[in-house]
């Protein structure tokens, strides 16, 4: 991270570790920005580390990641910049809400509260977990050929277990538990304040091909925030899954990132 430009902080989601941002945090850093990406709280600094410890990293919810990096935006010289994939894009957005943010890109995030939706190929994706009611307090790991399924149906079998190889990690199965009840509880950790009309400008990303989370899913999330003034764009990439961010294809989505942060005024050295 550089010493002078703006700060962006990029959140993972479930089952993968925070350094799979690193060609993010390295672009963006040639771009000009102060880029970082902690982990959530229990991960261990490697993926190794955390593949042998998943006990700190169970039975961590939603709650406990916001003000995990809450606490981490303390460290700050100002509000960051949010770039957040899947559970991290949903965190990504309640953060923004929360006037916690200047700005957040939200990529194939997952549900947040008053989004109806729930996609067959979702239930699949999240199966590994829900099959277990015992999970909500677990970490669980997926298998290789989850994976596939879960993020790297758009990409070759052989890329896709590369990169279950390289970036996977157990993921804590309480924030999936939490989601999954946000429309039956009034005060669910999943619910973001999407009718803020002073927040910073929010992006939405969707993959076309994600099967983790479908595009129905981003659409009605879209509608979420049509009570607010608020800048909320929404962007596809039709043919890319939920390993968009980790994949080949990697850059383009990245660069589109750039240059929307371009259009809304939030570069790297204003």
């Amino acid at each position: 991270m550089t010493d002078t430009g703006r700060p962006v902080v990029f959140i993972h989601g479930l089952w993968l570790h925070a350094t799979s941002w690193q060609p993010w945090v390295e672009l963006f850093d040639r771009a000009g920005y102060a880029a970082t990406a902690p982990g959530w709280p229990g991960d261990a600094e490697t993926v190794e580390g955390s593949r042998a410890n998943p006990d700190a990293i169970a039975d961590h919810g939603i709650d406990d990641v916001v003000e995990h990096y809450l606490a981490y935006f303390e460290t700050l010289p100002e509000k960051p910049i949010l770039v957040g994939h899947s559970f991290g894009g949903m965190i990504s957005e309640k953060l923004l809400g929360m006037d916690a943010a200047a700005g957040a890109i939200a990529i194939d995030a997952a549900q947040i509260k008053g989004v109806l939706p729930l996609p067959l190929s979702a239930l699949r994706a999240t199966l590994p977990v829900f099959k277990n009611p015992a999970n909500k307090h677990h970490a669980v790991s997926l298998t290789a050929e989850q994976f596939r399924y879960s993020f790297g149906n758009a990409v070759s079998e052989e890329e896709s277990d590369r990169l279950f190889e390289q970036w996977t990690i157990p993921a804590p199965g309480k924030p999936l538990f939490e989601a999954a009840a946000a429309n039956f509880s009034l005060h669910s950790p999943a619910k973001v304040a999407t009718d803020n009309e002073d927040r910073g400008p929010l992006l939405l990303i969707m993959g076309g091909q994600d099967h983790t989370v479908p595009e129905a899913v981003t659409k009605a999330t879209l509608k979420q925030y049509r009570h607010s003034g608020a800048v909320t764009e929404l962007l596809e990439f039709e043919d890319r899954g939920h390993s968009l961010t980790i994949d080949s294809g990697w850059e383009e989505v990245a660069t589109s990132c750039l240059e929307w942060l371009e259009k809304q005024g939030l570069r790297a050295g204003a």
